[in-house]
């Protein structure tokens, strides 16, 4: 299944074998290529990190050039929990082979969302077992809280970064997160964006890049 996921890559800045391996996960109707250039602002702070950030397996049913995890009408109440246990496996599979493919521990990986792509790294990053050291979540949402009671072990450094002016997705979204996640016993830090919409800001983008510093420090994957 790893094989049918790809996308652009980035070495190590520092060169030499990787340390860290952060995936992206772009949001819906983009692909592979909309984040991976976060890799390239993040090389500084983690320079013997290795940035993958694979294309959605699905054509988007809105934007033909574009890429789906799942298909999303926010029309249908259940379609994100039903779309994230379908695209869960997929992504999972992938996950294993690279962390094989470049010799590092579960300790090693981070993932980073964006939308839809959040709520796919959410939903399989928080079941998987071991957990990855961090998962950094952009205007997204929690798809599949009931699935956290069902979860073992100690789980992943969570951030969650939203713009108060989110058109899209709103900052409730997250806010409810939060709350799930902490009822779950999973400690999680959050930003509010003041006046940003469904996007990325530079403090945003620092404070994504910093956290997962921080946490592969803390799992030694330094």
């Amino acid at each position: 299944m790893a094989s049918l996921l790809d996308g652009p890559r980035l070495p190590p800045a520092a060169g030499g074998a990787a340390k860290q391996v952060v995936v992206f996960l772009h949001g819906y109707g983009a692909d592979g290529n909309d984040l991976i250039g976060l890799g390239r602002e993040w090389a500084r702070l983690l320079p013997h990190a290795a940035f993958v950030s694979p294309h959605a397996p699905e054509a988007c049913g809105m934007t033909p050039m574009g890429r789906q995890w799942f298909n999303l009408t926010f029309r249908d109440p259940g379609e994100m929990t039903r779309g994230v246990a379908q695209a869960g496996p997929l992504l999972d599979a992938f996950l294993s082979a690279e962390l094989e493919r470049l010799r590092l521990p579960s300790s090693a990986l981070g993932l980073v969302g964006f939308s839809q792509g959040t709520m796919v790294a959410l939903a399989v990053g928080l079941t998987r077992n071991p957990s990855p050291a961090a998962i950094v979540g952009y205007s997204g949402a929690l798809a599949n809280a009931e699935a956290l009671a069902e979860r073992s072990g100690s789980g992943p450094a969570i951030l969650l970064v939203h713009g108060d002016a989110d058109e899209v997705i709103p900052v409730d979204a997250m806010l409810i997160a939060r709350e799930q996640l902490a009822q779950a016993g999973l400690p999680v830090e959050w930003h509010v964006a003041q006046g940003i919409g469904h996007g990325i800001d530079q403090t945003g983008l620092k404070l994504g890049g910093a956290f997962l510093k921080q946490a592969f420090a803390a799992s030694r994957a330094i």
